[in-house]
């Protein structure tokens, strides 16, 4: 029996990146959104990850996007419009999180000024807090690979392209951060089974 496919015709067709890369070169401004709108959700979860900062995660996104229009005609397609996209996002990321770091490293941290009329508590964080910082600790490559790896599921040979590094590199730092996670959090568990 044969199933009969409705076609709905207020539903455009899918464009390929290829037409909408030829679209926003010819200065069609719907064309730009339309790539942006069909980039933006992985991209930004991409970001998001790497920068553990929703406004940061904004900032660098519309970063990423300012740039990769910018450098649209460099684009060559030999790697998915996605993976060129997400190469952008995390160079912008990791130059954002060294300024980051940079600033961080000239503050003063409150526990480290004069106490004044109270000491205190030492209060274990939760699981997700520490995750979090020991995710942020990771050098930078590791950093990037346990994200796009672990969390958002990009294959070896995708990190390889994006980052431009071998697979192989990829798998190396994938567990080396995997052991700095749980190296980081290994007094965590122990405390939890005392």
């Amino acid at each position: 029996m044969s199933q009969v496919q409705i076609i709905d015709p207020h539903t455009p067709e899918p464009v390929s990146d290829a037409e909408l890369i030829d679209r926003v070169l010819a200065g069609d401004p719907s064309a730009e959104r339309e790539l942006y709108d069909v980039h933006v959700d992985r991209v930004f979860r991409l970001v998001y990850r790497m920068a553990g900062d929703l406004d940061r995660a904004q900032d660098w996104v519309q970063e990423t996007f300012i740039k990769a229009f910018q450098k649209l005609g460099d684009f060559r397609g030999e790697s998915a419009l996605s993976t060129w996209l997400c190469s952008i996002a995390v160079s912008v990321s990791l130059n954002g999180l060294r300024k980051v770091k940079r600033s961080r490293e000239r503050e003063v941290a409150l526990d480290d000024g004069v106490p004044v009329g109270f000491t205190p508590r030492e209060a274990d964080p939760d699981l997700k807090t520490r995750l979090a910082q020991a995710i942020e600790d990771l050098p930078d490559g590791y950093r990037a690979v346990f994200v796009m790896h672990d969390v958002e599921g990009f294959t070896h040979e995708e990190i390889g392209r994006t980052l431009g590094v071998q697979p192989g590199t990829s798998k190396a730092q994938l567990f080396r951060a995997r052991a700095k996670l749980r190296h980081a959090l290994a007094d965590f568990a122990t405390d939890r089974d005392s």
